[in-house]
C-alpha cells in the first residue's frame, strides 16, 4: 500500500548537495512544492546544443590524459546513475535504517537485483504501510554527501533521504523529519548545473525526456558542442586556419569567464530561455536574469562563490577569475596550495601575523569554511548544515559570521 504523500513547503533549493542556489527568496518564507514553473517557452529560443554533443569518450580519443583527469573531479561526478561505485550509503542490514522522530515511521535503503531502493515504512504491525521507489540518479560529487532523485514516468522528484558523509543517512534538504512523502519535483534550474543535458517536457517543469540525457558536468558544457571540431582533426590534412569550431574558457574575456562560472556558481536566478540553452563565451544576461544583491544583502556561502568574490578587494583590484586559481581539469588542490596564488601579489613580510606559520593558511583565514543557511538537514530532531568555502577574500575576526 502507497503511503499517502504529504505537500512540501520549504523555500530551498531541491539539489542541496550541489551548486545552484535561489540568491534573494529568504529561506525562511515557506512555498508550496507546486513552485513557479521556471520552463521558459519561446520561439526565439537558441537551439540546445547538448542534443548534437559528440560526448566525453569521442574527446578522449585525442585527450585521454585530460580526459582522465577530469573524470575524476567533482564537477564531472556531480551526478551520476546509481551503481555501487557512485553511491556513498551503507546498504548493508545493519546500516541501511533512517530512523525518525516519528516511532511508527523508518525509511529502508536497499540493494535489490533490479537497482537500488528507499522504501518508507509506517505504522504498527500487523498495519503496515510501505512505498519504495528506485534510486534514478545520484546528485552531488561525495565531498560533502550525495542526494538522490527517482522517476515517476517522465517526472522527475527528489528522494525523502539523502546521505551526508559526517552523519550517514539523512532527511533530505526541505523534508520534515518523522513525515513520509515523496513529491518535491526536480526543476530545471537544479538540473542545468548538476548535469550537462535534459530534454524538458514541461509541463509540468519536472518532465523530462527519459532518453538522451547527460549526467555530471562534461567537456562540452564549457567547451561547446565538439562535433565540427572532431570532424575537423579526422579529416585534417596539413596546415589548416586556427580551429573555431571548440570554445577554449581561458582565452574568454574576463567578463566572459566570469559568466561561465556564474551559470552555475552565482544563483539561482530568473531563467530568459529554457534551461541548457547558455553557449560558453556568451553574455549570461541574455539567457538568466541575475540582479546583482544590494550592498548589505546577506549572500549565503553555498552556490553564490562569484557574487561573493566579486565582493573581495582582491578582485576588484586585479583582473583575477575563476580560473586564476581553479583548474577545472584535475581534482581540487589542499587548501595550503592556493597559497601559490595569493603569494603572486602579497608577501608574507608585510603580514602583521608574521611570527606565525601563515604562508600555508591564506584560505583559512580569509576565505574560512562556514556553515550554510540554505542546505539544512532535519535530523534527530535538530537543524544541521554542511560548511562550505566563503568566496568573499577579506580579513574574518576569530569566530565569523558574515
Amino acid at each position: 500500500m502507497d503511503l499517502t504523500t504529504k505537500p512540501i513547503v520549504m523555500a530551498m533549493m531541491l539539489l542541496g548537495l550541489g551548486t545552484a542556489v535561489p540568491r534573494h527568496r529568504p529561506s525562511a518564507v515557506p512555498v508550496p512544492n507546486t513552485f513557479v514553473n521556471q520552463t521558459v517557452s519561446s520561439p526565439n529560443a537558441p537551439p540546445n546544443a547538448g542534443e548534437n554533443y559528440a560526448g566525453d569518450d569521442t574527446c578522449a580519443n585525442c585527450h585521454q590524459e585530460m580526459f582522465e583527469s577530469f573524470h575524476q573531479t567533482a564537477h564531472y561526478l556531480t551526478s551520476r546513475l546509481p551503481t555501487k561505485d557512485s553511491l556513498l550509503g551503507n546498504f548493508n542490514p545493519d546500516s541501511n535504517l533512517l530512523k525518525t522522530k516519528n516511532p511508527e515511521l523508518f525509511f529502508r535503503m536497499e540493494a535489490r537485483s533490479d537497482g537500488f531502493y528507499q522504501t518508507a515504512v509506517q505504522g504498527i504491525p500487523p498495519y503496515i504501510t510501505t512505498r519504495s521507489e528506485p534510486f534514478g540518479l545520484v546528485v552531488g560529487s561525495g565531498g560533502k554527501g550525495q542526494t538522490f532523485l527517482f522517476w515517476k514516468g517522465d517526472l522527475l522528484f527528489q528522494l525523502p533521504v539523502s546521505y551526508w558523509k559526517e552523519v550517514g543517512w539523512v532527511n533530505s534538504p526541505g523534508y520534515q523529519d518523522g513525515i513520509a512523502y515523496f513529491d518535491r519535483a526536480a526543476n530545471p534550474r537544479c538540473l542545468e548545473c548538476h548535469g550537462t543535458y535534459f530534454a524538458s517536457l514541461s509541463p509540468p517543469p519536472n518532465r523530462y525526456r527519459r532518453k538522451g540525457f547527460i549526467v555530471g558536468i562534461t567537456c562540452e558544457k564549457c567547451h561547446g558542442p565538439g562535433p565540427a571540431h572532431v570532424q575537423r582533426y579526422a579529416s585534417k590534412s596539413g596546415k589548416t586556419p586556427p580551429d573555431t569550431s571548440i570554445l577554449n574558457p581561458a582565452r574568454f574575456s574576463r567578463d566572459r569567464q566570469m559568466d561561465l562560472c556564474a551559470w552555475c556558481h552565482a544563483g539561482q536566478g530568473v531563467p530568459l530561455v529554457p534551461s541548457f540553452s547558455y553557449l560558453p563565451g556568451e553574455p549570461l544576461e541574455k539567457y538568466i536574469e541575475l540582479p546583482p544583491p544590494g550592498p548589505d544583502a546577506p549572500i549565503d556561502v553555498h552556490g553564490s562563490q562569484v557574487e561573493l568574490l566579486e565582493k573581495s578587494r582582491c578582485f576588484q583590484s586585479s583582473t583575477m577569475t575563476c580560473l586564476t586559481c581553479h583548474d577545472v581539469h584535475v581534482r581540487e588542490k589542499a587548501p595550503a596550495e592556493f597559497s601559490a596564488y595569493c603569494l603572486r601579489c602579497h608577501k608574507l613580510e608585510t603580514h602583521r601575523a608574521l611570527g606565525q606559520p601563515v604562508a600555508g593558511h591564506c584560505v583559512d583565514c580569509h576565505m574560512p569554511k562556514q556553515q550554510t543557511r540554505l542546505i539544512v538537514f532535519d535530523w534527530r530532531g535538530r537543524k544541521i548544515s554542511p560548511e562550505v568555502r566563503n568566496h568573499w577574500i577579506k580579513i574574518y575576526s576569530p569566530s565569523p559570521s558574515n
